[in-house]
């Protein structure tokens, strides 16, 4: 299904399956979860979803290039510095830290297929014909940099 590789922005395709996880939800027995510690693991995980995301923006935009995911074969730049030294993809990081505080919030074990949904779904349809992009474009600088840095975290 090449069609959908690098076709639909990131944030919608967190949204899809946030709404996904919030169907789910409705089918699966709840969770019972203590107040405080659903908030706490709630603001924890948002907190460091937003510092996986900003930080990821932030770092691409000093090295001037694209933070387009649609596009990238207009990278003018190996990003390897920053929060990029220990995830190669940690804008993706913070949306699955998003859905894992939504999963909290749904209070559903059903609802957390969504998680590892988004992350084989961004693997295939969006990270890896990324990755081939870059591979193109920086070569060996690429194979270096994604021996030493892990997709995910």
């Amino acid at each position: 299904m090449q069609s959908l590789e690098n076709k639909i922005p990131p944030p919608i395709i967190t949204a899809v399956f946030a709404a996904a996880m919030w169907g789910l939800s409705l089918t699966g027995s709840a969770i019972e979860l203590n107040l405080t510690a659903s908030a706490i693991s709630m603001a924890v995980l948002l907190v460091s979803g937003a510092l996986f995301a900003l930080t990821g923006m932030l770092t691409f935009k000093r090295a001037e290039t694209t933070v387009n995911p649609l596009k990238p074969e207009t990278a003018s730049s190996l990003v390897s510095s920053g929060v990029y030294r220990i995830s190669r993809n940690p804008m993706y990081v913070g949306m699955a830290l998003f859905l894992t505080a939504w999963g909290v919030y749904l209070s559903t074990a059903s609802a957390f297929i969504g998680v590892p949904g988004f992350i084989l779904y961004m693997n295939r349809y969006q990270i890896a014909p990324e990755e081939q992009a870059l591979t193109e474009l920086f070569g060996s600088e690429f194979e270096s940099y994604q021996s030493k840095v892990r997709r995910w975290l």
